[in-house]
């Protein structure tokens, strides 16, 4: 089990920039597959990247790829999202998980481990 906190979110106009960071405390953090979900109000978290636990392979959601990149640093044990030309509909709350097992393509029920979550709100 590990934990989770995020920090970057905010206010931001559309077309502009944030970085995500998520770090992680515990052990074998590069035994992990950490992924970046988003949540609107109402609705269920959904997946928008994840990555494996040696950072060589990454998962976007379709509506992202090519605007936000997921990286990480195992050293630093933190996880990273750059949102590049931030749309109001990437408006949502975002959150970090953790997933024992190296690889990132996992179903929603396998992440086990949840960060507390960080707003982002990007305005038209």
């Amino acid at each position: 089990q590990v934990q989770l906190v995020e920090s970057g979110g905010g206010l931001v106009q559309a077309g502009g920039s944030l970085t995500l960071s998520c770090a992680v405390s515990g052990r074998y953090f590069s035994n992990y597959a950490i992924g970046w979900f988003r949540q609107y109000p109402g609705m269920e978290r959904t997946f928008v990247a994840t990555i494996s636990g040696s950072g060589d392979s990454q998962y976007y959601v379709r509506s992202v790829k090519g605007r936000f990149t997921i990286s990480r640093d195992n050293a630093k044990k933190k996880v990273y999202l750059q949102m590049n030309s931030l749309k109001p509909e990437d408006t949502a709350v975002y959150y970090c998980s953790a997933s024992y097992g190296s690889s990132e393509l996992k179903p929603l029920n396998e992440w086990q481990d949840w960060g507390q979550g960080t707003q982002v709100t990007v305005s038209s």
